[in-house]
């Protein structure tokens, strides 16, 4: 096993003057005479974001709070995979991995990784510190793409590699949102052994009952979920089936990027079709230049491979058996489920159902955030056991 490489992230000043470049010269399309977000990312907003990356985003400032932290390279499976890793405070801080999903990154993470690593800056228990590790998910970022779609199954493996093998924690801790949730839950679906708990702001894997044994409530929550998707799902049918051709648009066009990324952290949020989303410029733009630099096209291949694979669910009859903590977001990509629904694919110990909030929970509420992953893991040891600590 390769030992991890320190790592600067940075991007040459050359992409930066072409994609200033072709921000100058954008060409716009006719906006429809609608209410702001009915048709996607609203024109009026993104003109504005536009502008401003153009002229008054500051990419260092995004650099300076990326490399605030460790950064490391580490060849896994081939690929250089990129982390950051956050020592913990106190003579025994607890080993997290945090897994972002689409279309997010670890911009999400950047607010939580003091305060989940040092409680004590911030009034909180030195006993509660996590050394905290973030990888960016293969394609996004500044990890290396694959060469062809690869399932979040696979990348599971590779995280209990990292994990164990390069970081040396035989049990830990997990948590993810988006595919981040489905990462970690194949990942403690297969390596039960060293995933002590697992904890998850969104419902990854879905085994849901068939229809002649479906509770009412079940079924009521079914068909809530297929009438969300109806006007939502667009963009997982696209990247699912032919994502190479969305990628020359998204690689060539830092607008239309924009717009394919910026309207969900509006529509996974916001309720309605008139709010903006409740992000900064800056932290909207830092996450979308992660997906620039190394082009956007294979973060969007985990759909497709997903779909091949028939990985959102698991074998019937069996599920993840690590304690699970369920964080449930009012505006996230689906109706709250039921804990019957949840129980077929988790062992579900705890469940929150958050007050407001939506897919991007560490980045929108970052102390709501913490202060939930703190409450959780603080029950459960990294041993064995089979009870809360």
């Amino acid at each position: 096993m390769k030992a991890p490489r320190p790592f600067a992230p940075g991007i040459p000043p050359a992409v930066q003057d072409d994609l200033r470049e072709r921000l100058r010269r954008a060409r716009w399309p006719v906006a429809p005479d609608a209410p702001p977000w009915r048709y996607g990312a609203s024109q009026a907003y993104l003109a504005r974001l536009i502008d401003y990356w153009a002229h008054d985003y500051d990419w260092a400032k995004t650099e300076a709070a990326i490399n605030r932290f460790d950064n490391f390279l580490v060849e896994l499976n081939g690929l250089d995979v990129h982390f950051i890793l956050e020592r913990g405070s106190g003579p025994a801080p607890r080993p997290l991995l945090l897994t972002h999903g689409w279309p997010g990154s670890i911009i999400e993470f950047l607010a939580v990784i003091e305060p989940l690593a040092h409680p004590e800056r911030f009034g909180g228990r030195l006993e509660d510190a996590f050394t905290v590790v973030v990888p960016s998910l293969p394609g996004y970022g500044f990890s290396q793409p694959p060469a062809a779609p690869m399932s979040p199954r696979e990348v599971g493996t590779m995280w209990r590699t990292l994990m164990v093998e390069v970081l040396g924690h035989e049990r830990y801790f997990a948590q993810g949102g988006d595919w981040g949730s489905i990462v970690s839950s194949w990942m403690a679906y297969d390596h039960p052994e060293h995933v002590a708990a697992l904890h998850l702001n969104l419902l990854g894997i879905v085994s849901a009952p068939p229809a002649e044994r479906q509770t009412p409530e079940e079924k009521d929550w079914i068909a809530r979920t297929a009438a969300w998707r109806a006007p939502e799902d667009g963009y997982r049918t696209q990247q699912a089936t032919r994502p190479h051709t969305l990628a020359y648009a998204l690689t060539d066009s830092p607008i239309g990027l924009a717009a394919w990324i910026v309207e969900k952290f509006h529509g996974w949020t916001v309720p309605g079709t008139q709010d903006d989303p409740p992000f900064s410029f800056d932290d909207l733009l830092g996450n979308v230049m992660l997906y620039w630099i190394g082009g956007p096209g294979p973060a969007s291949w985990f759909y497709a491979k997903t779909a091949e694979d028939d990985l959102r669910r698991f074998p019937e009859g069996t599920r993840v058996t690590v304690p699970t903590g369920m964080l449930i977001c009012p505006r996230d990509t689906m109706p709250p489920p039921p804990d019957s629904i949840i129980r077929r694919s988790y062992n579900l110990v705890s469940r929150t159902d958050a007050p407001t909030g939506g897919h991007f929970v560490a980045l929108e509420q970052p102390a709501y955030f913490v202060e939930q992953v703190r409450a959780f893991f603080r029950a459960w040891p990294l041993s064995r056991a089979a009870g809360p600590g």
